[in-house]
């Protein structure tokens, strides 16, 4: 079985295993108690913390541990929120934990911009400029999108909010770029950023929030204190010494190379049939396929028992439409896509076979249409 659904969930490093098997079974303390062994395991969740600023390219700021992306989310924006003529800006392009918070701060009465994606699938920087100014409070944006891998230029961004909204925070949903594409927080200039372990090969469950300053956010759930009182409720350290095991054994850099000649080697086994579409936008750990003729939950079944592959965001298959590729390709387009998504650790010949069922599969299909 070939596995080409990474964006959706990464298989766990197996050191990633014996980490979380440690600390669930032998070092099982809670970090809050009193007693020599609880308080050595909050010592290692510290250490825990400094690996993820230092891979994050932190300065300063803290790291709050969640139970992953869509809590991170939630905190970063619902933390961010405040009474008052508040305006809060988010691109057109968000993942669903996202988006669907955004929507809840506009029910409950705030002023909440959708800024659109341009062609190329990045935010619209023009007309982000035209909906900030002094009463902005946050700016929410993905970093590398869900479904096209496209890459927003955060460090751009930052900019016009400097220029335009200076008292604005701004988050960065970094779930598909942390561990994947070279960064540094303090580089992009953002407040907020948000990861999620399974997504580079850690546990499912765990995640975390840069804080860039603890003032700016406010907590969202209520307890004992834990997480500087940000996120009340007992660690999960086992999930969370487990991502830190899986931070400190990739290489950004070395991955990424590795992954562009994985899909560069994919593509080229799909090339010469002008009915397969692909939207190339950034990251090369994913790419948006669209067979035209056959719908895309059509051929995802079809090639299910050799090569697996997603029709999007494995948070949203349960709602109809693309609201994401609504922006960028004709509706045709979107019901013949596929999402694929690599991880540095398969071969070539994984890809290449992976094009070759694909391809054949398409065709096969075209024939019975």
């Amino acid at each position: 079985m070939i596995y080409l659904d990474n964006a959706g969930t990464t298989p766990m490093f197996e050191g990633a295993v014996e980490e979380y098997k440690k600390y669930a079974c032998d070092v099982f303390y809670n970090p809050s108690a009193g007693y020599g062994e609880a308080i050595k395991v909050s010592s290692e969740l510290g250490a825990a913390r400094k690996v993820l600023l230092d891979k994050l390219g932190a300065v300063k700021g803290d790291v709050i541990f969640t139970s992953g992306a869509t809590e991170s989310n939630n905190l970063a924006i619902q933390g961010s929120e405040r009474s008052g003529k508040w305006e809060y800006v988010f691109s057109a392009g968000e993942h669903p934990s996202v988006n669907s918070t955004a929507n809840n701060l506009l029910q409950k009465g705030h002023i909440v911009h959708f800024v659109p994606l341009g062609k190329d699938g990045q935010i619209d920087y023009n007309k982000l400029e035209k909906v900030l100014n002094e009463k902005t409070r946050l700016i929410s944006l993905i970093h590398v999108s869900n479904e096209t891998g496209a890459i927003n230029d955060i460090k751009r961004v930052s900019s016009i909010r400097d220029r335009l909204a200076p008292k604005a925070l701004l988050h960065v949903d970094g779930v598909q770029a942390f561990c994947k594409i070279p960064f540094s927080v303090e580089d992009l200039g953002a407040d907020l950023y948000t990861i999620s372990a399974h997504k580079f090969h850690g546990p499912k469950g765990v995640g975390a929030l840069y804080v860039k300053n603890r003032n700016g956010l406010k907590n969202i759930v209520f307890g004992g204190g834990q997480e500087s009182g940000l996120r009340s409720g007992t660690e999960n350290v086992a999930g969370i010494m487990a991502m830190k095991w899986a931070v400190q054994h990739i290489d950004t850099k070395a991955n990424l190379a590795k992954v562009q000649s994985l899909k560069k080697a994919f593509l080229n086994e799909l090339e010469g049939d002008c009915r397969i579409k692909a939207l190339e936008f950034g990251s090369p750990y994913i790419i948006s396929l669209s067979f035209m003729g056959v719908k895309g939950e059509t051929l995802m079944r079809a090639v299910e028992n050799e090569v697996i592959i997603g029709t999007g965001s494995a948070c949203s298959t349960r709602y109809a439409g693309n609201r994401i590729l609504e922006q960028l390709i004709p509706h045709d387009l979107i019901t013949s896509s596929v999402r694929v998504s690599f991880n540095a650790y398969l071969t070539e010949e994984d890809v290449v076979r992976a094009g070759q069922v694909l391809k054949c599969a398409f065709k096969n299909l075209l024939e019975k249409v």
